[in-house]
């Protein structure tokens, strides 16, 4: 099928207006981080004495209040919008690549890391509406908008059917339960790293006085972390599956032991073991936030260093 280049090239639009609204929204959200008010609990809010007028008045009579917004909680309520807009130009920027194309729009790096980027991005704004975590906003969309750019810029590729190796229903199933599933995981790797300064912070208070009184509690990153990687772990495990059904109608074995295979199991090996430790009362709190920390580096080191550096029999999967 040849490739509509004019869908393509609005493609393209769609992708760099989505990085430009993620990274106008990264300095809303860190400026409310930066100068917002610190988190109080629900019963420390703010309540006044009401009543009636003239002699009806009655003392003692209190009712919560709802205090005005600062420019700071504005700006955090702005970037949410400039957030949610991003996404619509970011599902239009694959949508319109796949029609460009005729094909699922992720078969090379370039499209793989914008699936994966919508995902964590969607991933966040979901669990937005559960948790107090907007202000978390910039430290989420930092490495959105880094690996979005890394993707328009060195990873680029122009619209074009995929190699013949992955003309293959599976590429439908099987990458994008992958690139979904570990979008998916930045966000409570972002919110283990986020804990364990959390936590240093409550240790030794003038470690990280500041940046640590503005965060959620220790407790809402714990529980955040947590959920989202009970979410993502089963979509994970499924896609492994699914690679190793590939694999085995493709070149006729499960596995083999190709790099990206073997890091991508030893990801999962060490997410298990995050699951089980979070469940264990012993190895709560930092010791479970730093196992979830190591597969999240294991994660990315997958996506950029076996992709990019080794030869495997994945390699076609590369920039082009």
């Amino acid at each position: 099928m040849p490739v509509n280049a004019t869908l393509a090239t609005y493609s393209d639009w769609m992708y760099n207006s989505a990085v430009g609204v993620y990274l106008l929204a990264t300095f809303l959200y860190v400026y409310e981080q930066a100068f917002g008010r610190a988190p109080v609990k629900a019963k420390e809010r703010d309540l006044v004495v009401a009543g009636g007028t003239g002699d009806q008045w009655k003392p003692g009579l209190v009712v919560p209040t709802k205090p005005e917004r600062s420019r700071a909680e504005r700006f955090g309520r702005m970037a949410v919008a400039l957030t949610l807009l991003g996404v619509l130009f970011h599902v239009a920027a694959l949508v319109l690549r796949g029609v460009a194309t005729g094909r699922a729009p992720w078969g090379n790096m370039y499209e793989y890391g914008a699936l994966l980027t919508l995902a964590a991005v969607v991933t966040f704004v979901v669990l937005m509406r559960s948790f107090p975590i907007r202000r978390l906003g910039g430290f989420v969309l930092v490495p959105v908008v880094i690996l979005m750019f890394l993707g328009g810029t060195a990873l680029y590729a122009p619209a074009a059917p995929v190699q013949p190796a992955l003309q293959s229903y599976w590429l439908v199933i099987h990458v994008s339960v992958i690139s979904i599933s570990t979008g998916m995981l930045l966000v409570p790797g972002v919110a283990s790293l986020l804990y364990l300064v959390k936590a240093a912070n409550d240790r030794k208070p003038e470690k990280f006085a500041k940046f640590a009184g503005r965060l959620p509690s220790a407790d809402t990153l714990d529980r955040l972390a947590y959920r989202s990687t009970v979410l993502a772990f089963p979509l994970f495990t499924i896609g492994i599956m699914f690679g190793a059904i590939w694999a085995e109608a493709a070149w006729g074995r499960f596995w083999g032991w190709d790099p990206k295979e073997t890091v991508a199991f030893v990801s999962w090996v060490v997410y298990a073991a995050y699951l089980h430790a979070r469940a264990t009362a012993g190895w709560r709190g930092a010791n479970a936030a730093w196992i979830n920390t190591v597969g999240f580096l294991l994660t990315v080191f997958n996506l950029f260093f076996i992709n990019l550096v080794t030869t495997g029999l994945h390699s076609y999967a590369g920039v082009g």
